[in-house]
């Protein structure tokens, strides 16, 4: 049990410091689903979507290189001061090169010049963090890394309730300033210019490694991180697609006068799979440095079979609490009942991002293995068939298109990722367990939403059951593990 409670030791540090202020950050959802109407919600939505896919750009897949030839190279400061360098070049460019069209970039994105530069400054400041921020996860620094994502995030929620709320009402006193610094229908580009000052703050704060840093660019070393990026970025872009780009494609394939609305319906619903969403990411958090640390281990198989385990049993035990308290969740997440139409895609949304979780845990093989292209050749399936269900089926169900296409698109690519792996780099998984414990989580789930129109006495009397069924089949190892871990 020794590498799960090292993995399990990793992914609370890791996690913690990444699960935290994702929470912070998910107070703003009822927040701002309260003070904005769905259109402006929605368009808010489609200004983050195009900042999800520009961070995957910027970002190149460096990140995932970084910890890669950081573990593998003897010279770990060639390693840092080549990727330093890489990043912030490309950034400067990107910088330059939107300063200067950034009419026309507006333009063509449908956002005002004021706006678009606050997005391009977001995009600056996240881009030059992902070296130094990657740095304190592969150095073993849980705690400043976790101090600077938390407080970030605090200075983040708390300028868009300063620009949201309590700016309108200061402004209607006689106080010059407030009344100076106050703009009559711009919160959208609040909501921004909060995210842009927070940004700042972060790199700040973990930028001094660009001071400290004795500067080698070694072009050589730096050709093979691109090669082992490069597919990452495919899989980075395609991941996109599927995670965000159908806001765009309802907004294109929508009537005008209802795309804005029913994007903000299908976003603000989309949140409620934040609890499984914050899992994947801490579980992904710690799994990630330490697959790459045991790669050369002897039988790493073995433990990433038993993470794999693990990971489906506590991802369906949240599959199944999440729909079945959708009624409640809802209730603090989105308390506007303008958005409550779109509660169906939840059970599919939660259901997909599981699939996503599992699909994470797959992954290792290609990226212990230096095989990323085979990560980009999936995540491009997953894009195509996103970018498909969307198009034929949008104009016909709307939003329940984009719920279905996402589930559809996780499905394949951890079908896809399980068989070629099962050839390129076998891991023992336990299908069995895998199956079992998956597959009665998503009956219970659907049965519970849709047969029993979400019953919370059905659904946890089901909830209980499933409990009971892991405690029996699995209490003495998992205490094995928390005990252990414990001491």
């Amino acid at each position: 049990m020794s590498i799960l409670n090292k993995l399990f030791k990793q992914t609370f540090i890791y996690g913690l410091a990444t699960v935290l202020p994702r929470i912070l950050s998910f107070i703003l959802v009822p927040f701002h689903t309260g003070v904005m109407n769905t259109s402006t919600y929605g368009e808010t939505s489609l200004v983050f979507t195009f900042i999800a896919i520009c961070n995957v750009v910027l970002a190149y897949g460096m990140e995932t290189a970084f910890f890669r030839f950081f573990n593998k190279e003897a010279n770990k400061e060639n390693v840092i001061s080549t990727s330093l360098i890489s990043v912030a070049a490309t950034t400067l460019g990107f910088v330059i090169i939107s300063w200067i069209f950034k009419s026309g970039i507006a333009t063509l994105l449908e956002l005002d010049n004021t706006l678009f530069l606050i997005v391009v400054a977001v995009l600056a400041f996240d881009a030059l963090t992902i070296i130094p921020f990657a740095w304190l996860r592969a150095k073993e620094r849980p705690m400043r890394y976790a101090v600077v994502k938390v407080t970030t995030v605090a200075i983040n929620l708390f300028l868009n309730l300063f620009f949201l709320a309590i700016l309108p009402k200061l402004q209607e006193s006689d106080n010059a300033l407030w009344r100076a610094i106050f703009v009559e229908d711009f919160q959208v580009e609040y909501v921004f210019i909060a995210n842009a000052i927070s940004s700042g703050i972060a790199f700040l704060w973990v930028g001094g490694i660009y001071l400290d840093t004795k500067y080698i660019f070694e072009t050589t070393l730096w050709r093979r991180m691109m090669r082992y990026a490069m597919p990452v970025l495919v899989a980075g872009v395609a991941y996109t697609i599927n995670e965000v780009f159908d806001r765009y494609l309802l907004e294109w394939l929508l009537p005008a006068d209802i795309s804005k609305s029913e994007i903000g319906k299908y976003s603000g619903c989309y949140k409620l799979a934040v609890f499984m969403t914050l899992f994947s990411t801490a579980f992904r958090l710690g799994i990630e440095p330490f697959f790459f640390s045991h790669a050369d281990s002897k039988n790493p198989q073995k433990g990433y079979a038993q993470i794999t385990d693990y990971f489906v049993i506590f991802g369906s035990i949240i599959l199944l609490v999440v729909v079945v308290f959708a009624d409640v969740i809802k209730l603090v997440l989105i308390p506007n009942e303008a958005y409550w139409e779109a509660l169906k895609i939840v059970p599919f949304i939660v259901l997909a991002n599981f699939f996503l979780g599992i699909y994470h845990n797959l992954s290792v093989w290609y990226k212990v293995t230096d095989k990323t292209r085979y990560g980009a050749f999936i995540s491009v399936i997953g894009a195509i068939i996103t970018l498909a269900i969307n198009i034929i089926f949008i104009p016909k169900i709307g939003y329940m298109a984009s719920a279905i296409a996402t589930l559809c698109a996780y499905t394949a690519m951890m079908c896809l990722s399980y068989y070629m792996g099962k050839k390129l780099y076998p891991v023992p998984y336990n299908m069995r367990k895998i199956i079992f414990y998956g597959g009665v989580s998503i009956l219970f789930s659907f049965s519970s939403f849709y047969i029993f129109n979400r019953n919370l006495i059905v659904g946890s009397f089901l909830l209980c059951l499933f409990l009971g069924v892991i405690y029996k089949m699995e209490g003495d190892k998992l205490k094995a593990i928390f005990i252990k871990r414990g001491n």
